[in-house]
Order: structure tokens, then sequence, then C-alpha cells
């Protein structure tokens, strides 16, 4: 029950904020799942959840996206993406790099650990550091923020700062900017997804919980619902203050996960 009550209750918050905050739903999600299953395990359970919350936010917004940014981004996203995704399975599958004694507990410092911590502390700074609160780049650089955004969506599910960067120099009304957001999530999403299940088939996760898909099922129900309500409720709500909340606890999560402890 404390597993379904963490990942939902992160699922329902975060989704409500993510629809207009700079961090995105999997930022928070995957180290949630993390806590409770293997990394390569979280990041394909928070990506199935993050496609289904998207696919739900383009019912709801969707109909204003600019078909042109999504092309130009989401197309090298995807493909970006599928080498992310492969990058994870081929980390997931090194022996671990070193181990060491904490008190009675022994920890394993793993390759993937130690690339998914790095990965989150540096997109934690995206939120911490003022220097990068104004980060954007111009709209020839779209292909190539789709790239950067779908490679780092892949490896660890960290994509949302990076997009909205690239995205928000796009010449978009807000509107527009959130609609185009979510479409080129969405294609992205389902390119990574596609890699995460031949590694789920291909039977290198040979140790997934049976309760995994109702967890997946119920957290994606929470993000529904904090979707549903943080569109009507935050469209004027400042989350700066969050954000560096959410940006310190990464940090967190990122050290834990590089030394072996999470």
């Amino acid at each position: 029950m404390l597993t379904y009550f963490i990942v939902c209750l992160t699922a329902f918050v975060v989704a409500g904020l993510t629809l207009f905050s700079g961090f995105g739903l999997g930022t928070l999600l995957m180290p949630a799942f993390a806590l409770f299953f293997p990394l390569p395990v979280a990041v394909a359970a928070t990506a199935v959840v993050h496609l289904a919350n998207n696919l739900f936010k383009a019912g709801l917004v969707g109909r204003d996206a600019d078909w042109g940014v999504v092309a130009r981004f989401a197309i090298p996203g995807a493909v970006a993406s599928v080498a992310g995704a492969l990058l994870l399975n081929f980390f997931a599958a090194l022996p671990p790099l070193t181990t060491y004694r904490l008190g009675e507990n022994e920890h394993a410092v793993s390759a993937i650990g130690l690339v998914m911590g790095i990965i989150i502390i540096a997109f934690a700074l995206l939120d911490l550091l003022p220097r990068f609160q104004n980060l954007a780049f111009d709209r020839k650089y779209l292909p190539l923020g789709g790239l950067l955004s779908g490679f780092f969506g892949g490896i660890s599910g960290n994509q949302g700062a990076l997009r909205a960067a690239f995205l928000i120099k796009a010449g978009l009304d807000k509107q527009a900017f959130i609609s185009t957001g979510v479409m080129c999530a969405v294609i992205i999403d389902i390119a990574r997804l596609l890699v995460y299940g031949v590694g789920f088939y291909a039977g290198q996760f040979k140790s997934i919980p049976a309760e995994l898909s109702g967890l997946v099922l119920a957290a994606t129900l929470a993000a529904f619902g904090g979707s549903f309500l943080g569109a009507r409720l935050v469209k004027k709500v400042t989350l700066r203050t969050i954000q560096v909340l959410v940006g310190a606890l990464l940090v967190v999560v990122g050290v834990g996960m590089a030394a072996g402890l999470v």
C-alpha cells in the first residue's frame, strides 16, 4: 500500500503542475518508481504513465499545436530517444562498478545508477540555478533540441526542461506552446516505449514484480486526475518555489542513485 500511495500521490500532484511548469511528470515520477523497482523498470513504467497522461492532455489542449514545429522537433527527438533507450538497456546489463559498506549494509555502484544520478542532478540544476531560468534557443535549433531532448528522455525520462528551452523561442503563444510540447512528448514517448518493450520481451528484465501493471494503471489514473484539475486550477500559479524544492529533492535523489543508495 505504501508503494501505491507514494507513486500515485506523486503522479497526481506533479501531473497537475507539469501542464504549465518547467519540469515534467517523468522528472519526479521516475525516482518514485525507483524507490521500489530497478532503474530500467522504473524508467519504462514511468514512460507508460507519461505517454498515457500526454495522450490525455492532448485531448484537453492538443488542438492548438503548431505541427510545423512538432515535425522539426519531434521527428529528430523520436530517433534520438531510440538511441537513448538502447543505451539504457546497455548500461542496465553491465555489472556493478564497485561495492562498499555503509554500516552493516553493502551498496553497489552500478553504471546505470551512476549515469542516471548524474543526469538527474544536471536537470535539477536547470531548476535551481538562476542563470538557467531564462535558458532558450533560437527557432533554427529546433532539430538539435529534439535530438537532445529525445536522447535524454530515452535514457532517463528527463526531457521536459530541454524541450521547453527550445520551444520557448519558437514564436508560439502560451496555448500553442503547451499544445506543441504535449504533442512532441507523445511522439517521443511512443518511440522510446517501443525500445523498452523490446527489452522486456527479450527477457532483459526478468524480475518484474507482478504488481507493477496494477501500479502503472493506478499511477496513470492518478495522473489523469492531476492533469484534469491542473488544466483548470493552476494556469496562473507561480511555480518558482515548487521548482526550487523539486530541484533540491532531485539533487538528493541523483546523489543517492549515483552512490547506489537508491
